[in-house]
């Protein structure tokens, strides 16, 4: 019996200890379901955006020889399509290399209905063949194109495969009119960003609560407080010196994605080339705008692990940021153009995201560059201000 005492006083010592750190209870308990809704929410609600946006956009369908047989079959179902009846050129088929144009080009060939009455596979004749050009990384004609192959591939078979749809009769010929730079970019506009913000997170992950929360744990801290030294210069040299740190670790992963990004798109797609002809001005934005979030990444986790007791205390506090900061980077998977409302570049980490996601689709603009980093240099110097109002605290800094 006085053994099952025992028990019990170590099981209440220990629940006594957990629900009296009201900071425990919440990262233990509450945080991780909260952070899991939160996550679902915002995807699901980015996934409906996108759905939306893409049903949205109009696209215009041009078709030449349209036969009777096809006139219901490509009726426009909704209000984002429009359906036009007219002969189209070579020049029409290379206009659709422009993304932003939202166009589905379909060629009958002439009396289609006629030949696919006249026509049996026996006779080791081509079947009459249409042809439908658009352009792949224009999301709405992308959808729009998908919609009417699935719909022609359905009849097709009802009509026991008797004509072909974008048969190439030579290797030149193409349908997809999107060219390897749009492809690729569209590619890469979607996973390197993601990849970019979270290297650099790692790093300074990796440094910045030994650097702050680390030296409050093991008392040396202190002696950093009582040098002659102003509060706002320490804490600017740790954000810098944590940002410097930070950006070779992420700038080190970088190089190791580049290096192996193109064998991992050929290895995918033999057809496309990875031609990666990004110019300087792209590569000066994707420079700036790195600079930028390293300098506020520091600065959260800086913040956050000066209110830290420990080490250990500061990973707990990060922890919940680092899911926002994935969750920030995983939104251009959900997107289907480039966000119109300038104001979304004043969101921390978003912004970033959003400018990355423009420079590696080839549509760099200069004006959410600039918007990015004014907004990210004043969260810097604000987090500066509350770096030093911290420091100027002896309840924050020398807690237990």
């Amino acid at each position: 019996m006085k053994n099952h005492s025992n028990t019990w006083t170590i099981i209440r010592k220990e629940f006594a200890r957990f629900f009296g750190d009201r900071q425990l209870v919440f990262t233990t308990v509450i945080m991780p379901g909260l952070l899991i809704y939160l996550i679902y929410s915002l995807m699901g609600v980015g996934i409906r955006n996108m759905e939306t946006q893409g049903e949205q956009d109009l696209v215009t369908v041009h078709v030449e020889n349209m036969p009777e047989s096809m006139a219901a079959l490509l009726a426009p179902t909704d209000s984002s399509m429009a359906l036009l009846q007219h002969p189209f050129g070579q020049d029409d088929i290379d206009a659709l290399q422009d993304k932003d144009i939202s166009a589905v080009l379909i060629r009958f060939p002439q009396h289609f209905d006629s030949l696919v009455a006249a026509y049996t596979p026996q006779s080791g004749e081509l079947a009459p063949n249409i042809e439908i050009y658009y352009n792949s990384a224009n999301n709405a004609a992308s959808r729009v194109y998908y919609a009417i192959d699935g719909a022609l591939t359905a009849y097709e078979n009802s009509q026991s495969n008797l004509f072909d749809i974008n048969r190439a009769d030579s290797e030149e010929q193409s349908f997809d009119q999107a060219t390897d730079d749009q492809v690729v970019g569209d590619i890469l506009s979607k996973l390197i960003p993601m990849l970019i913000i979270m290297m650099l997170f790692s790093g300074t992950m990796a440094i910045a609560p030994s650097a702050i929360a680390g030296e409050k744990e093991r008392g040396t801290f202190a002696t950093l407080l009582v040098t002659p030294m102003k509060r706002s210069e320490l804490a600017l040299g740790k954000i810098v010196s944590l940002s410097s740190i930070a950006l070779l670790s992420g700038l080190s992963s970088f190089v190791g994605i580049a290096l192996s990004l193109p064998k991992m798109i050929s290895a995918s797609s033999e057809e496309i080339n990875i031609p990666f002809n990004y110019t300087t001005n792209d590569y000066v934005a994707l420079l700036l705008v790195i600079l930028a979030s390293v300098l506020i990444m520091a600065s959260a986790v800086s913040l956050l692990s000066a209110l830290a007791k420990d080490v250990k205390n500061a990973g707990t506090m990060i922890t919940p940021f680092m899911l926002v900061v994935m969750l920030a980077g995983l939104l251009p998977m959900f997107q289907t153009s480039t966000p119109d409302n300038l104001v979304v570049y004043l969101i921390p980490f978003y912004n970033s995201i959003e400018v990355m996601t423009d420079v590696f689709a080839h549509s760099l603009r200069w004006t959410p560059v600039l918007i990015t980093l004014v907004s990210d240099i004043a969260y810097t110097g604000i987090a500066v201000y509350g770096l030093t109002r911290m420091f100027n605290s002896e309840k924050i800094m020398f807690s237990k």
